[in-house]
């Protein structure tokens, strides 16, 4: 049985953001990816267009949510689900760091408004 202990999580910097990889290949999954991302307050992420459908739930603090334009404010217990080819932006207007846990499947990346993609290295 494949458990990846919280030592053993990989934490990626990036945009402001951490990302704390738990559930992907290099740990023994074969379609789906999961983490835990923490948003300081504050902070503002590039819009991207995702290439895979992506599960938002949100653990603690509030989001400011944009998905094609049309931006929802979510607070913990909160779940987004962003649809493949979404542009999706995600800001915390608040003075607290929020805490959401995602999963999506192997092989996301993410289209910035320059045209610049990303493979994130936590999505597989």
């Amino acid at each position: 049985m494949p458990v990846v202990r919280s030592s053993e999580a990989v934490t990626h910097e990036m945009h402001g953001a951490r990302f704390v990889s738990y559930a992907a290949p290099r740990t023994g999954s074969k379609e789906l990816c999961a983490w835990r991302t923490e948003i300081p307050a504050g902070t503002e992420g590039p819009v991207h267009t995702v290439t895979r459908e992506e599960i938002l739930h949100l653990l603690g603090g509030e989001l400011l949510i944009t998905l094609d334009g049309r931006a929802e404010r979510i607070t913990a217990g909160d779940t987004v689900i962003v649809n493949s080819g979404t542009a999706l932006g995600v800001q915390n207007p608040t003075d607290e760091v929020a805490v959401f846990w995602a999963t999506t499947s192997v092989g996301l990346e993410a289209e910035l408004a320059d045209g610049t993609r990303i493979a994130p290295p936590w999505a597989g």
